[in-house]
């Protein structure tokens, strides 16, 4: 059990479990930032509705660099979902998601997906025994409602994906690879994340969500920023504060402090896809998602005194029943 919670890419579950979800999440932006694609191959176990599946998000920008998004969700048996630990590997229907890249095989009524796109060196996030993965000491605790890993903050690509008949070129382009496993999704949560800034060395990811914990209920958040490969760790677990300043259906602006830093985000939706969310492990919410939105941050060193701003592009941002 350990060694998985060391490990946030394997599979955590097994397919006996009941009212249980797992899923991996693959985000490939282009050189040009033209194409953003997201994969999100997961597996959905409980009695009503059992079943594999592979969401997608693509946004495409047409020449005015106005994004335009398209989703879509595709059913699998549970027998078609094979994983294995050593090497990592999921596969379901055709396509394969590993540490090392994506072979995608895959098609509905608005788009065929066929192509494989290989990952240079990952950015793992840091970790001790003390915080073994993303959620901290949180993530030893047995029966949390949703768990979350980050397996990469940015790793860069190679290799083609076709596009019904247009082939697109993702190398040089910037990869991040999430995951999220339990019973369901918080039933309100903020999530960003963005390595697309003008400093090529920053990348974010931001989170808050109602935690229900045994007999009482908080919000936990978690927030990673990397800077010059420097890794800022703002958390529930480690003292931090979070302000949600202010937040509505299409932006937030947080503030994050600790001793040792402190960060503003303004993040921004310019045009979002309908995905589907897990309750009980049945895949029946449906939320919304982007992936072309804009994170702005403002960032003290609070040790050096440095302060740095920059602007995130093709962010992903959801804001899910959290606006009053």
């Amino acid at each position: 059990m350990i060694k998985k919670v060391n490990q946030s890419v394997l599979f955590q579950g097994n397919k006996r479990k009941e009212n249980y979800f797992e899923g991996w999440y693959y985000k490939q932006v282009t050189a040009d930032q033209k194409t953003s694609l997201s994969f999100i191959p997961a597996i959905s176990l409980n009695k009503e509705d059992a079943h594999s599946f592979i969401q997608y998000i693509l946004v495409e920008k047409e020449d005015t660099n106005t994004p335009i998004t398209h989703t879509g969700y595709l059913r699998y048996s549970t027998q078609s979902f094979q994983y294995q630990h050593h090497p990592f590997k999921i596969q379901i229907g055709e396509s394969i998601f590993t540490k090392t890249g994506v072979t995608i095989d895959l098609m509905d009524e608005q788009f065929r997906f066929k192509g494989s796109i290989d990952f240079g060196p990952l950015q793992p996030i840091k970790t001790t025994i003390f915080q073994p993965n993303i959620m901290g000491i949180f993530g030893y605790i047995p029966k949390m409602e949703c768990y979350h890993g980050v397996i990469s903050m940015q790793h860069p690509l190679e290799g083609f994906m076709r596009i019904n008949e247009k082939k697109i070129d993702f190398t040089g382009g910037m990869g991040y690879i999430e995951k999220d496993w339990g019973t369901s999704f918080p039933k309100h949560y903020i999530w960003l994340q963005s390595n697309h800034f003008q400093d090529p060395s920053k990348s974010l990811f931001f989170s808050i969500a109602h935690i229900p914990f045994h007999f009482t209920e908080f919000e936990g958040f978690i927030c990673n920023f990397v800077l010059d490969d420097k890794e800022y760790r703002f958390a529930t677990y480690n003292r931090s504060q979070c302000v949600i300043e202010e937040v509505t259906d299409t932006y937030v602006n947080i503030r994050l402090e600790n001793k040792y830093a402190l960060l503003n985000i303004h993040a921004e939706i310019l045009d979002q896809g309908k995905l589907i969310a897990p309750v009980n492990g049945t895949m029946t919410k449906a939320i919304k998602e982007g992936i072309s939105g804009i994170l702005k941050v403002q960032f003290k060193d609070k040790e050096t005194g440095k302060i740095y701003e920059d602007a995130g592009e093709n962010a992903g941002v959801e804001i899910v029943d959290y606006a009053g």
